[in-house]
């Protein structure tokens, strides 16, 4: 059980069926074909400048003006009952806006609202949620909303343009550095009519204007006299959405009830979602205990990422009993990236040749078939097991064309093909020995007295950060730190608890470290903050690795101007192709596939959406039935 937080950025896993050890059975899911989506298939066009109830980055929405549910919620889901999910760790704000703070992931999801809502079927496709509708001008170079005179604040009083507006401008200064990049496109915003907001860019970038539908909206006065960018667990953030915080305990759990006064219930977007009571979370020093207190009942839904522990571990009464349903389900999202990051920032990482050697000395297939039985594949790129991912051997064509302009900068392998290092499958791995002690030689390391030391005579040392409770990443690196130790490298292993790591890693402050990046088939101004130059020092950053390329910068910046979709698969392929031949991560094992245990009493729809099992899926889409 991996802290859910470096599983879910926005994004999920794959697959296809139902676990038929299961003694019920949900219905099955049927899923939707891949078109890259709705919204990533139809023909770029540009938006009308008329009001619209609902907006896509290319061609049109899916669901005409008059849809009256989400194709993957069921409006007849009865309400009541509750959801219980554990967590690894700790927390200690109730703030998911703000930089500072160890919040719990799911707040962000649950208790806010902006003017408009994704859809799950379609990457890049929102509908007015806030806002009544969405009108931008023929280059996208402004959008405006009205405002839905029926949205209310948690506590009874109404959203107004007031509190868009300082939204924006508070959580774009003040927030999580999640929301600055955006601001600093902003020309200026204002109320142009009652009720009405519109935002001007400075940047040609078609994305802005989604990006802006998703911003959170909050109440200004609530505010007033406070420093916003304070965290803590006495100030609980108040929102529009369908959650309010009912009960916590520092460190120790939050409960969230539904919300009978919420005002959205009737929207289209609303119907059939957000039918539990109670959303709790429950939080646990290690996996152990958090897999515990699901088998006695505890918790109510669990997510298991390891498909050995799945088969192995899943036998306890309740499963056998039927009180515990087993359910797999399918998703269609790329892999992301999921391993240990190098700091290239330090010296012993700044060399491509020697974290080269680090991916020749991880020995995958041996690694693989300890922790999985070789169930789970690896990653084989950021955007792998998608139509985003780069394609095998030379780069051809668009993607050829884009990366010419870098070529004489490109690390060896981005251009005429690269793939990872396969290893012999044995422990000692000496195919994978061999071609790390090549490459460390060629940076200037070789083995002196059994020790990897420089000309100078100085060792080759470093430090992987890990948070205490994450028992199977730290048996990965176990295995590692001994292969390592057959080439003369001494790493050492530092375990902190979440306050620390989350600290340490916002600064920057390691060698090389675990690490989740979740990416999805609709990436954009993200991608600055994942892989950007000008956020590779920024503190809070999710540029671990500290990558600063021309070539990185300047394919983020097409697929986010370019207008059709061949050019905007192209630029994905060829950002995919710098970022994998950089050699920052090493990849361990993805998941293609979410394996859900839960109470038999929570049920969900049928259909399952593109992106699966994704923050706005569960528990949004789920209901409890006796």
């Amino acid at each position: 059980m991996k802290n859910l937080e470096t599983f879910f950025s926005f994004t999920g896993n794959n697959q296809t069926d139902r676990d038929t050890t299961a003694m019920t059975f949900p219905p099955r899911p049927r899923l939707r074909p891949l078109l890259l989506a709705a919204g990533l298939c139809l023909p770029a066009g540009m938006a009308p400048a008329e009001p619209q109830h609902g907006i896509a980055m290319y061609g049109e929405p899916a669901l005409s003006a008059d849809f009256t549910a989400l194709p993957y919620a069921n409006p007849d889901a009865t309400t009541g009952g509750r959801i219980v999910t554990a967590e690894v760790g700790s927390f200690d704000s109730l703030n998911p806006y703000v930089l500072k703070g160890s919040v719990p992931w799911q707040l962000r999801f649950l208790i806010g609202e902006s003017l408009m809502v994704r859809s799950l079927d379609e990457p890049f496709t929102e509908y007015a949620q806030l806002a009544q509708s969405v009108e931008t001008g023929p280059n996208r170079e402004w959008v405006e909303y009205v405002l839905n005179p029926e949205a209310r604040f948690s506590d009874g009083t109404p959203v107004t343009a007031e509190d868009v507006i300082w939204s924006f401008e508070t959580l774009g200064t003040q927030g999580n550095g999640r929301y600055r990049g955006f601001w600093e496109k902003v020309e200026k915003i204002e109320e142009t009519a009652p009720g009405t907001v519109r935002l001007t860019f400075n940047t040609a970038d078609r994305e802005l204007v989604m990006l802006a539908g998703l911003r959170p909206i909050l109440k200004k006065a609530q505010w007033d006299g406070v420093d916003f960018a304070q965290s803590g667990l006495d100030m609980v953030p108040i929102t529009t959405g369908p959650y309010v915080i009912d009960d916590f305990e520092a460190g120790r759990f939050v409960s969230l009830k539904r919300n009978p006064d919420y005002w959205g219930a009737d929207l289209p977007t609303e119907n059939g979602l957000h039918n539990l009571d109670e959303v709790r979370i429950e939080f646990f020093a290690d996996e152990t205990a958090a897999f515990e207190a699901f088998k006695t009942g505890e918790v109510n839904s669990n997510r298991e990422f390891n498909v050995a522990r799945w088969d192995s571990q899943y036998d306890f009464p309740a499963v056998q009993s039927g009180a515990v349903v087993k359910s797999v389900l399918p998703q269609q999202l790329p892999s992301g990236m999921t391993g240990f990051v190098m700091n290239t920032r330090h010296d012993q990482f700044s060399d491509w040749r020697v974290r080269d050697a680090m991916l020749h000395v991880f020995n995958f297939e041996f690694i693989n078939e300890a922790m999985t039985g070789s169930a789970q594949p690896r990653i084989t790129s950021y955007w792998s097991n998608s139509p985003l991912a780069m394609d095998p051997g030379p780069a051809t064509g668009r993607v050829a064309e884009m990366l010419a302009p870098f070529a004489a900068d490109l690390i060896p392998g981005t251009l005429d093909g690269y793939s990872l290092p396969v290893g012999d499958g044995t422990e000692r791995n000496r195919t994978g020995t061999r071609a790390a002690l090549k490459q460390m030689e060629a940076a200037g390391w070789t083995v002196q007295d059994g020790v990897m030391k420089n000309a100078a005579g100085q060792p080759f040392t470093f430090n992987i950060l890990l948070q205490s409770g994450g028992s199977e990443n730290q048996s990965i690196v176990d295995m590692f730190v001994e292969s390592l130790a057959r080439i003369g490298v001494r790493a050492t292993v530092e375990v902190t608890d979440p306050a620390q790591y989350k600290a340490r890693t916002d600064q920057l402050d390691f060698d090389m470290t675990y690490s989740r990046l979740a990416l999805s088939l609709s990436p954009g101004n993200e991608q600055y903050l994942y892989f950007g130059s000008a956020m590779a020092d920024t503190p809070g950053t999710r540029n671990l690795m500290g990558v600063k390329s021309p070539a990185v910068d300047a394919l983020i910046g097409q697929l986010l101007t370019v207008t059709a979709q061949e050019d905007f698969v192209a630029s994905v392929k060829a950002l995919d192709r710098v970022l994998t031949a950089g050699r920052y991560y090493i990849p361990i094992y993805q998941w293609n596939v979410s394996r859900l245990a839960h109470a038999k009493q929570l049920k969900y729809p049928d259909v399952i959406p593109v992106f699966g099992d994704s923050p706005g899926w569960q528990p949004d889409v789920w209901w409890w039935e006796e």
